[in-house]
């Protein structure tokens, strides 16, 4: 019978060739398979008459469809058609299939395709055809169905007479699982045109009967209805839709709300069970009908009545009424609760004092341009708007780049993350999103999506985020992807780390009651928790490693000016000297700085997070005497401390190995960039000329204490190390997921070591050396190394895996007497050097040996056979590891574990030893040039100045020529010395000496304000004069000045420093450029004795009281003769030169009027090489006397006090 009815098909079908006669074969087969099952006329339950009626019947009026439909009006040879399974099976790229289109229209649609997405592709076009009922699936799903499948549909503005049809679909593209990258989420079939109904209705229209029945009321009549409520009751309702929500699951019920309005009036519409399809059908703005609705009590929404479909309940959409009438229609009267569960309560936001705002509620529509994070809802629409759907339930067809999407009832933020477009649109429950086009382009995989972004949504109601906690920890969450996945954390954690961020850094919130869904939905007006938020100009801001030493090493030159870097008297410096002060800058940063930027436009800076692991130097690194912290970036080189059990406040080097291997997050951090110049500048007029430079070079390293960090995945030993601090429970986000060093301990657990708890009692400074011995022949010449003398507390103690920093156990402290051993640092294994210190206890394991004698050290012999070495030797294998063991002890004889006597600046200027070590406050530093090339200055060390809390300051040079270049020696920061030579210089200052020996540690760091020294003592200049010694080198004087004795204005050759004249140099040296230099020596007396004070540069411009531009006008005057010199003779002034000349007699009317004899406070440094008596001649008469008189005391200015008018 198939062959009969496909004759009688054919007959009426009339093909003229044979290519439409195949065709049409294949579409009769493909009815007869795939749609007459779906009408229920399968072959046995009928005759093959109705049967072949029925496939001839479908047959022509498909194909006749297809011809009214192609654009050439003929039928479409080119196209096949397709089953549902098969194109679900074998269609594995997003595609697009259009009857309307012929080749020239098909390429103008995508390249307009393409240039509004700039660089996406179009949808490939295919020639299928796809046939099928419209059907409803679960959940309010459409679907397209034949005999072989279904698969789902999603539509721009279906209507409600489609479902249960056999329709014929022109237009649509399929997206399958796995073109969006979620291969979980079934295919999806996007119709972008409506559908050709095969059998239309014989009434596509609402009859007149069927209106007489239907008898709708306005939106404004049904209000006392609801009021006044009767049993049974059954009314039909006409309104303009203003608000949808979306499709909630609560209790297993699922439903969706919609509210017809009218004027003033709203009334809710509660769909559920077997209307859930309507979700599709209704939009905002459209007439909506909708029939044989009940009245029920909803008790979630206060009691409130609202009304609720029925079985018998249909919708029309575009509806217009004749009149309305109220038609009541008598029955059970029922209850309808779908007992929804409500979220957490809202949190109160952290900031009190952030700006508190209110969001606005709009429409908004525009095309979705960027897909941001499409597990966390989050979209970029029209470029410059952002759109969150983290607050509604999961779409059911996620938004793709293209997509021209309509929203209503949308909350507009402005500006409340940083990280996102200034204006956000927020949806809440009475939020609609509406697709009104479908996206011309294949999907695009967002670059920022990690593969746990669907914790996302789950976290923000289980912890109630606000919309910028949530926008915050989405935004870290793609920037951890990238910087610590996958060599610091698996992926699947990445999302619960930055809500573990958020809460650490977020702080403590604290609730302000329940979220109310329904009232989200139905309340009017409306209110909800988007409806005012909160501005936070302060949000941390995250950056990877390699993103801050790129930004600090690209901004170290171009953002600094050389001549700002100089002091207020740069002006006058030599060549020498100008180009010392240049040769070692630096600039600090503070993570937390909250400093205004040049322009009123732009933002102040936020605060910077960092997220990384501590661990030791790595081998390639030029610094060992820091740490490292490092991401899946780059590793950037960290000065550490902690705060000092020992003083209370008080800070110390870092010295816990348990913090290696730890993933830790810092947002209190100084950033610090020092700049290394070479330089051969005349004079400071040529600071802005950079052929004077030869070489210029930074570092860049991060300062930071112990205390202002976080442990986000500890270390195994640093478990120990809380569990021992009693900490209850160790918040590892990271749970079950050990990090890289975790993992590679953990592979060593089967494996035997020993170990010997060691006591350091004096450690050596890093230096090249030459290599005593290396791993291969090869290595020869100088390398890394250092030693440290160290107690042997026990005897070598063998372990089936490492012990790490487990308690020390009675075994490990069986010692008849102590022994000491020198520990030999070479290569490799210099890089314990940061966290080894004296007085502190470790345990050392040779990992992988079960013999107790690589442990035990030998004494070293010297070529001869002489051993040179009191106290045995032990070299440091590389994979030999060191744990911190911060409560040790079971004897007593241990417990008082002696550290080396550390002195204070002051007690180092006072006491006579050779070798001492001392801790000071960092208050000058300079590079010291001890050789001059043709290129420029060569580093080969530093002059610290470093003081106490007494004032009295040090000078201590060190010598980097054979020593890594050590971090941290930075004005503000406390340094303990070890091991310096103490010296004492020809005039009698002391200063200390860089030995062989000697090492740098930084113990505490300081800021800006701690660069300040203490202020020097005030002395009276009697006093200060007998002081014999170097007690108080630097002091505060107050006086009143009597005279002056000499004044020297003169332009120098800024190399050789000789007399600079009429544009040239008195010497041979025919240098070009000059420096204005100033000396003044008045005297100075404060009742207790005389003093001679010598100013220069500056202060004489400050002592003579003259503004700036007679300052400069004197400048001037003196650039054809060179100099003017004005000096005491007797009671008077002369001077050499022409006494009649104006600058001469100007500067003796200036040093001789009461502005320069004036009180003065002064901040001076004593001449240390002055005798305190001398013998004078006086004569009277024609007698001569002589006489030992006491010599005024010596001294240079160092600072005109602001407050140097005294009273």
């Amino acid at each position: 019978m198939a062959a009969k009815a496909q004759e009688l098909f054919l007959d009426q079908m009339k093909p003229s060739s044979d290519a439409e006669a195949s065709w049409l074969k294949d579409v009769h087969n493909f009815v007869i398979g795939q749609v007459c099952p779906l009408l229920g006329v399968p072959g046995s339950s009928v005759d093959n008459n109705t049967l072949t009626d029925a496939s001839v019947s479908l047959s022509v009026s498909l194909v006749k469809s297809l011809q009214d439909t192609c654009v050439s009006q003929s039928l479409p040879v080119s196209y096949r058609l397709v089953s549902i399974s098969e194109l679900v099976s074998h269609q594995q790229l997003a595609c697009v299939s259009c009857l309307y289109w012929n080749t020239n229209e098909q390429r103008a649609w995508a390249k307009e395709a393409e240039l509004s997405m700039p660089g996406s592709k179009a949808l490939p076009r295919v020639n299928l055809l796809l046939v099928g009922c419209l059907t409803e699936g679960r959940g309010g799903e459409w679907r397209l169905t034949d005999s072989s499948g279904s698969v789902r549909c999603e539509f721009l503005s279906p209507s409600p007479n489609w479902l249960s049809r056999i329709v014929f679909l022109p237009h649509w593209n399929y997206i399958p699982p796995d073109a969006s990258g979620q291969e979980e989420t079934p295919g999806c079939l996007e119709v972008v045109a409506s559908p050709v109904l095969l059998f239309p209705e014989q009434r596509s229209v609402v009859s007149a009967e069927e209106e007489a029945e239907l008898r709708p009321i306005r939106v404004r009549e049904a209000a006392g209805l609801l009021q006044n409520r009767a049993k049974g009751q059954r009314l039909s309702l006409w309104g303009q839709v203003s608000s949808v929500s979306p499709l909630l699951d609560i209790g297993g019920t699922t439903f969706f709300c919609f509210t017809l309005s009218e004027e003033t009036h709203a009334q809710p519409v509660l769909v559920k069970e077997t209307r859930l399809w309507w979700s599709q059908c209704v939009g905002v703005g459209q007439s909506v009908c909708v029939t044989s609705l009940r009245v029920c009590d909803l008790r979630s929404w206060r009691g409130k009545n609202i009304l609720c479909v029925t079985e018998k309940s249909q919708i029309h959409t575009n509806y217009s009424p004749p009149h309305t009438h109220t038609e009541l229609q008598m029955d059970t009267p029922t209850q309808c609760d779908p007992n929804p569960e409500e979220v957490e309560p809202e949190r109160e936001l952290i900031q009190s004092g952030a700006p508190l705002k209110k969001a606005k509620v709009i429409n908004y529509q525009g095309m979705v341009t960027e897909v941001v994070n499409e597990g966390a809802g989050l979209y970029v629409i029209d470029r410059t708007v952002g759109l969150c759907l983290a607050y509604l339930p999961s779409l059911r067809r996620k938004l793709r780049a293209g997509d021209i999407v309509e929203l209503h009832n949308v909350h507009f933020l402005y500006r409340p993350c940083p990280d996102f477009p200034p204006s956000m649109l927020c949806t809440c429950l009475r939020s609609s999103v509406r697709v009104t086009s479908f996206s011309r382009v294949g999907c695009t995989p967002s670059d920022s999506k990690c593969p746990g972004d669907k914790v996302l949504p789950r976290l923000l109601l289980e912890k109630n985020m606000t919309v910028s906690e949530y926008l915050w920890a989405c935004h870290l969450s793609s920037r951890l992807s990238h910087s610590l996945v996958p060599s610091m954390v698996k992926n699947q954690c990445v999302c619960v780390l930055s809500c573990k961020l958020m809460d650490l850094l977020w702080g403590q919130r604290h609730g302000q009651g329940h979220r109310d869904i329904y009232s989200e939905m139905l309340d009017q007006p409306h209110s909800c928790f988007l409806s005012q938020y909160r501005v936070h100009h302060a949000v941390l801001q995250y950056v990877s490693v390699a993103e801050l030493v790129h930004s600090l090493k690209s901004h170290c030159w171009s953002s600094v000016c050389l001549s700002s870097l100089l002091p207020p008297d740069g002006a006058g410096l030599m060549e020498p000297e100008l180009n010392a002060r240049l040769a070692w800058l630096y600039s600090t940063k503070s993570s937390d700085s909250e400093d205004k930027c040049e322009t009123e436009q732009t933002h102040r800076q936020r605060p910077l997070l960092l997220v990384g692991m501590l661990e030791l130097p790595s081998h390639s690194s030029k610094h060992r005497h820091t740490l490292q912290l490092r991401d899946g970036t780059a590793a950037v080189a960290c000065v550490l401390t902690e705060s000092s059990e020992e003083a209370e406040g008080g800070q110390r080097a870092a010295f816990n190995t348990a913090w290696i291997g730890c993933l830790v997050c810092v947002h209190h951090f100084t950033m610090v960039t020092e700049r290394f110049l070479q330089s051969h500048f005349p004079s400071y007029q040529h600071l802005d000329q950079e052929q004077f430079i030869t070489d210029k070079r930074c570092s860049v390293y991060l300062q930071f204490s112990l205390d202002h960090i976080h442990v986000l995945s500890p270390s195994g030993a640093m478990v120990t190390h809380l569990k021992r601090r009693r900490v209850e429970s160790v918040d590892n986000v990271a749970e079950g997921q050990a990090t890289e060093e975790e993992h590679r301990t953990r592979t060593r657990k089967s494996c035997t070591c020993v170990s010997v708890v060691l006591r350091v009692e004096q450690k050596e400074g890093v230096a090249r050396r030459p290599a005593t011995e290396g791993p291969s022949e090869q290595e020869v010449g100088l390398v890394l190394q250092f030693t440290i003398r160290a107690a042997v507390i026990g005897p070598v103690v063998s372990w089936d895996q490492d012990p790490k920093n487990r308690a020390m156990l009675e075994n490990e402290s069986e010692q008849e007497r102590e022994e000491k051993v020198v520990l030999v640092f070479s290569g490799v294994s210099t890089r314990w050097f940061p966290l080894l210190h004296s007085g502190c206890f470790y345990r050392l394991v040779a990992a992988n040996n079960k013999n107790p004698s690589v442990l035990i050290g030998c004494g070293v012999s010297g070529r001869s056979g002489v051993e040179v070495h009191a106290d045995s030797s032990l070299q440091v294998k590389s994979d030999w590891r060191f744990h911190t063991l911060t409560q040790p002890l079971l004897l007593h004889t241990y417990r008082q574990a002696l550290s080396p006597k550390v002195l204070s600046v002051s007690e180092v200027l006072d006491c006579s030893t050779e070798l001492v070590s001392f801790q000071g406050l960092v208050c000058n530093r300079i590079s010291v040039t001890n050789r001059v090339s043709d290129g420029g200055h060569t580093n080969t060390g530093v002059r610290l100045t470093v003081c106490d809390q007494s004032g009295r300051s040090l000078q201590v040079y060190l010598g980097l020529s054979h020593t890594p270049y050590p971090h941290g020696l930075l004005p503000g920061n406390t340094l303990l010395l070890s091991m310096f030579q103490r010296k004492v210089s020809r005039s009698g200052s002391v200063y200390c000496r860089h030995t062989a020996i000697s090492s740098v540690t930084v113990m505490s760091l300081g800021d800006k304000r701690s660069v300040l020294a203490p202020p020097p003592p005030v002395m009276h200049l009697c006093a200060w004069a007998l002081c014999r010694d170097q007690k108080v080198p630097v002091a505060r004087v107050k006086g009143h000045v009597v005279c002056v004795l000499f004044l020297e204005l003169r332009w120098s050759c800024s190399l050789c420093g000789s007399l600079y004249r009429q544009s040239c140099c008195s010497s041979q040296c025919r240098l070009t450029s000059s420096v204005f230099q100033a000396k003044a020596k008045l005297v100075i007396d404060d009742g207790t004795g005389e003093a001679h004070v010598w100013f220069s540069g500056v202060l004489v411009r400050s002592l003579l009281q003259l503004a700036e531009n007679q300052w400069e006008g004197l400048q001037r005057a003196l650039r054809v003769r060179g100099q003017v010199r004005v000096y005491a003779r007797g009671r008077s002034l002369v001077c050499d030169d022409d006494t009649e000349d104006t600058v001469v007699h100007f500067l003796l009317c200036v040093c001789s009027k009461d502005a320069v004899c004036r009180p003065l406070s002064l901040t001076c440094r004593k001449y240390t090489d002055q005798s305190l008596e001398e013998v004078k001649r006086f004569t009277r008469g024609d007698r001569d006397f002589m006489t030992r008189m006491t010599t005024p005391i010596q001294l240079t200015c160092l600072h005109l006090d602001a407050d140097s008018e005294l009273t």
